[in-house]
């Protein structure tokens, strides 16, 4: 189907965001439930899992962390219908009070109770059940022309190099640019590289008020690495971007932070929390952590993300749809089945623009269906609940 121009085709939902693919979430509340989870992602079409190891033995402000980040996924715009399965009950996470909040998008949410159920065979019929209504809904929903003012771009970078931040980040930050300026939105993570940059990522913020929010949250992060007793610097820049030539942290994010282009940051969140609804970049507070970091983009709403990687990294989150691209040849040549945009030849003339709008046409394209490679390969790899405290 032909689009208008910076238009594409996604999925409207009752509470009016818009998804960019229909899935049904199997979201799993509990270690204890993964494995149904990934059982019935695997016998239903269009169905994704979402597992981890949490959600039982936390610490209250752990607990509230993982509740928030498992509820922020079930209302993602790229559920089209969850079921939350839990296997007994953790007061302040269960499965109830995750499909509770989850119910206000009005998007089909239920509830499977391994305990309640009886049972592993009798909950996965029970899901299955509950599988094969929700998919026949959802599945009679029709893609709509929208325009690119609705899309949540997420930005972020992994296995960085010397080319990143003259290639590949700088074609992420002119996407950016083209997406607010259109009156969409932008988000980006990873507070820990914006360490040595604070000055050129607080001249872009859009008042003081954003800007000392900003500061404080850069200088929480390092602060909370040394009352560990650890020297953040030790383990940023990571093993894999020393090896491409990265020397320090200072280095690494001043590359790092050009994905976010000149657009103006208008609102800095906590991890794992929604964003506002002006237009503009906003800044989560998040670790370095590849998978921690995209996992809070993921949380805000983000349906669509880019995923800068000089050394192409395989990273694919299972429900935010991820495009990843680089500027790096030989890396490029050697991974070609983990990237989907090559900016490479931004070192043999190509304009920051011409990149970037290459990029801007790729998420237009993805959003209206084109699969990535990571989703033709099932690779999902992505999901990680930010820890902040110990099991008891």
């Amino acid at each position: 189907m032909k689009r208008k121009k910076d238009h594409f085709l996604g999925y409207v939902r009752k509470d009016g965001q818009v998804g960019v693919r229909n899935y049904l979430l199997m979201l799993s509340g509990t270690l204890y439930a993964n494995t149904i989870c990934e059982r019935i992602a695997q016998m239903m079409p269009d169905t994704i899992p979402i597992i981890h190891p949490l959600g039982r033995c936390q610490v209250m402000p752990d607990l509230k962390m993982t509740f928030k980040c498992l509820v922020g996924h079930g209302k993602n715009p790229n559920a089209g219908a969850v079921i939350v399965v839990d296997h007994y009950k953790e007061e302040g996470c269960t499965a109830d009070e995750i499909a509770h909040e989850i119910a206000k998008t009005k998007k089909p949410v239920a509830v499977v109770n391994i305990q309640r159920s009886n049972g592993t065979i009798n909950a996965t019929r029970d899901c299955m059940n509950y599988g094969l209504d929700f998919l026949r809904q959802i599945s009679d929903m029709r893609r709509e022309e929208i325009h690119a003012k609705n899309l949540l771009f997420g930005v972020n970078c992994g296995t960085s190099d010397t080319t990143s931040g003259l290639s590949s980040n700088l074609a992420t930050g002119e996407c950016v640019d083209i997406i607010v300026g259109k009156g969409g939105r932008a988000l980006q993570a990873e507070t820990t590289e914006m360490m040595g940059g604070e000055e050129f990522v607080v001249k872009k913020c859009v008042n003081e008020k954003v800007a000392k929010k900003l500061l404080k949250l850069i200088r929480q992060r390092e602060q909370d690495a040394i009352d560990a007793g650890c020297d953040l610097r030790g383990s940023q820049p990571t093993g894999d971007n020393i090896l491409g030539g990265l020397s320090s942290i200072e280095e690494k994010s001043l590359g790092a932070i050009k994905k976010g282009g000149k657009s103006k940051i208008v609102g800095v969140v906590g991890h794992n929390d929604p964003i506002g609804k002006k237009s503009g970049l906003y800044i989560m507070d998040s670790p370095g952590h590849g998978g921690e970091s995209i996992t809070g983009i993921a949380s805000a709403g983000s349906q669509i993300m880019a995923f800068s990687t000089g050394g192409c990294h395989t990273i694919n989150h299972p429900l935010m749809i991820t495009i990843r691209l680089s500027g790096n040849k030989k890396s490029i040549q050697r991974m070609e089945s983990t990237t989907e945009v090559d900016v490479s030849d931004m070192f043999e003339g190509t304009t920051v623009k011409e990149a970037g709008r290459r990029l801007y046409q790729e998420v237009l394209d993805t959003a209206s269906g084109k699969m990535t490679k990571a989703e033709i390969l099932k690779e999902y790899n992505a999901f990680a609940i930010n820890r902040i405290g110990p099991s008891v």
